[in-house]
């Protein structure tokens, strides 16, 4: 795998990479919303796989949070210097680096993990200490250096620099949670740099809060999972694509420790998500009513592509596990479930939404 995306040329690829996202004849714009959700960021990397392969599809907007984060700004930064192909090229060298960095952590999945074919970290000695120890120290005590893995990977795979010198074809919106305020903060492409992207996926549990112009932020999930109001206000397509990795619903009540804590993390990740579509229908059946005339107001098209089934058997510990064959086995499922939505709704596009919002988040 070439790797070297960091030496793509921006300026013979510019103007391939901007009619890229420049809808044509035939062709749909879609705004794309991704969640976070650790390496089971891995799904959503299959499924933009899959969606720059489609020419028909133009992204205007990506609203992302978190993994969904470091997603959106790599496909940015991969579309910005060399088009479709190049941002394919950045996203999968970085999901290997991703994979590369934790084969130098404790992290890795036990002998009893691998034989049982166990896609979490259970019973991951390093799994279990971190678990303990996070529950009794803080991040500023047992990781003084503020040390983040992550930051290295995704110095390697973007360069911020040219992202923010060339036209980026893409409208980022990453969010994070201001600390002091409990406000949701978006950052816009002017504004994202290393720490903004580690902002939107600081995990108070983990890393320390990331300070920018004084202010402290944590994951951005707790306030905007992802924030759908920015594609609304910013961007002229109305149609959005939201990428799920929490699931919405889980038939079996949660039992154990692990289980209550996971379920309580992904009702609260799932939370402002769900007000802002229950805005959305309210507006949308004003609107179709005709109840209210306002130019400013647009009525929204709500698509989403998800694997709840796969993902409801994922224990929360998996979303640490960064090994290669669990990745790539997320990463065939977004392409899989990507192209089984693009074949089921892409006539839909511009016409109607392909989710019932009422059932799905009231």
């Amino acid at each position: 795998m070439n790797m070297a995306v960091k030496n793509l040329d921006p300026e013979h690829d510019h103007e391939h990479s901007e009619a890229c996202m420049v809808p044509g004849p035939g062709m749909r714009a879609v705004n794309l919303a991704l969640q976070g959700g650790g390496a089971h960021g891995a799904f959503t990397w299959g499924v933009l796989d899959r969606l720059l392969e489609d020419e028909r599809i133009a992204i205007e907007g990506v609203s992302a949070t978190s993994a969904g984060a470091m997603n959106a700004t790599v496909l940015a930064y991969g579309m910005a210097v060399g088009g479709r192909a190049g941002a394919k090229q950045a996203l999968a060298a970085f999901w290997r680096r991703i994979s590369e960095a934790a084969i130098f952590t404790p992290l890795q999945p036990s002998f009893m993990d691998r034989l049982t074919n166990n896609r979490s970290l259970e019973w991951s000695p390093a799994f279990i200490a971190l678990d303990v120890v996070s529950r009794l120290f803080s991040p500023y005590q047992f990781n003084p250096l503020n040390l983040n893995p992550l930051r290295d990977v995704l110095t390697a795979t973007v360069d911020f620099e040219a992202l923010r010198r060339v036209h980026c074809p893409i409208k980022l919106f990453l969010s994070a949670t201001n600390v002091r305020t409990g406000k949701v903060k978006v950052f816009d492409n002017e504004e994202i740099d290393a720490d903004a992207v580690l902002a939107s996926g600081c995990l108070p549990f983990l890393f320390q809060a990331v300070e920018i112009d004084g202010e402290a932020y944590w994951d951005g999930g707790y306030m905007g999972n992802p924030a759908i109001f920015p594609l609304i206000y910013e961007c002229r397509t109305a149609d959005t694509i939201v990428v799920h990795i929490n699931p919405l619903q889980r038939h079996c009540l949660p039992r154990t420790a692990p289980e209550i804590l996971n379920r309580i993390n992904e009702i609260s990740f799932n939370s402002s998500l769900m007000r802002e579509m229950r805005a959305i229908s309210f507006v949308t059946k004003l609107i179709d009513e005709k109840r209210i005339v306002d130019d400013n107001l647009k009525r929204v098209l709500i698509h989403a592509i998800s694997s709840d089934e796969i993902m409801v058997e994922l224990g929360h510990a998996s979303k640490l596990n960064a090994d290669w064959a669990f990745l790539s086995y997320l990463h065939g499922i977004g392409r899989e479930r990507a192209d089984a939505w693009l074949a089921a709704n892409f006539e839909r596009l511009g016409v109607e939404s392909s989710v019932d919002i009422r059932a799905t988040y009231f």
